[in-house]
């Protein structure tokens, strides 16, 4: 929100065209977990765009008073009070919760300005499966941002690239959203700040359309945040480990051979083995393909 006044933030909100997503036949369902943050609620539940039909509050034993502040402003929304520590955690509770059509994920500290919603949700009306904020783009930065966390995070992009392709350019930045038919993808139980770099991986290991949009991270209004940069960031590269190794198994055990890898085929002729012909029988399947459809385990719910 770069900490202007919330009637700047609305009235941007409505000059930026985002408002215009409210006549969408989409639901958008928005998921904020919570700790302690109050006084930041105070300025960020006035900003979120009037097009948000659904807003989740994933609160975790605050004491501050922080569910008054949302009892008090958005009287309307959906209260989950789970004290098991940790973002993932939280957010697998709000995911589970939500009834809409899109599903956004947002942090409660100021940081994340509630009218890029508005660009995500273009995003996934155009096409995409995923829509992920990232600080590298263009009309994109971050106020908050140390040089051990920069680093840190570059480190891990390009682990990620080296491992599952993709063109990232922000891995570590949890402001994104989603189309409810592809959360079978990310069944999984990542308890901490990790789920960040999980949710985008396996977004790319199963081969969904993944498009970045430009966002701008400003310093935490108010309070102390709660990452912990070593800590989590080799929980991150933990995740990244995690993920390759599964994802490798998966192609294993369905015959999807790595990308370049030959085959061997027997010839009747002759009793030894050589190297096939064809370019389709070298081709691996798309790596989309050791995934179930997203949607049939949700058929039922239509």
């Amino acid at each position: 929100m770069r900490q202007i006044a919330i009637s700047e933030i609305s009235d941007r909100s409505a000059q930026n065209g985002s408002e215009r997503w409210h006549d969408s036949k989409s639901k958008v369902s928005l998921i904020i977990p919570t700790l302690d943050e109050a006084e930041n609620l105070k300025l960020v539940l006035p900003a979120i765009p009037r097009f948000v039909d659904e807003l989740i509050i994933v609160d975790g034993g605050s004491t501050d008073g922080t569910l008054d502040v949302v009892r008090e402003l958005r009287p309307s929304a959906k209260i989950i009070v789970d004290t098991v520590p940790g973002k993932g955690h939280a957010l697998r509770r709000g995911f589970e919760a939500a009834v809409g059509d899109i599903l956004v994920m947002m942090d409660a500290d100021g940081s994340m300005d509630p009218a890029d919603i508005g660009t995500f949700v273009a995003a996934l009306e155009a096409g995409a499966d995923v829509a992920k904020g990232s600080r590298f783009l263009q009309g994109g930065g971050s106020a908050d941002m140390t040089i051990v966390r920069r680093l840190g995070n570059r480190a891990l992009t390009r682990a990620v690239r080296l491992a599952f392709g993709g063109r990232y350019s922000d891995l570590c930045y949890g402001y994104m959203a989603f189309w409810r038919h592809v959360l079978p993808m990310f069944d999984s139980h990542v308890r901490g700040f990790e789920v960040e770099t999980f949710l985008n991986v396996r977004a790319l290991a199963a081969g969904l359309r993944v498009v970045e949009v430009a966002s701008f991270e400003s310093a935490r209004l108010y309070g102390e945040s709660h990452l912990r940069t070593f800590r989590d960031g080799s929980r991150a590269l933990f995740t990244i480990g995690r993920e390759r190794r599964w994802l490798s198994k998966a192609r294993s055990e369905r015959g999807i051979p790595r990308p370049g890898e030959a085959h061997l085929i027997p010839v009747q002729e002759a009793d030894e083995y050589v190297l096939p012909v064809d370019d389709a029988v070298q081709s691996p399947a798309p790596v989309a393909d050791i995934f179930p459809d997203p949607a049939a385990p949700l058929a039922n719910e239509a």
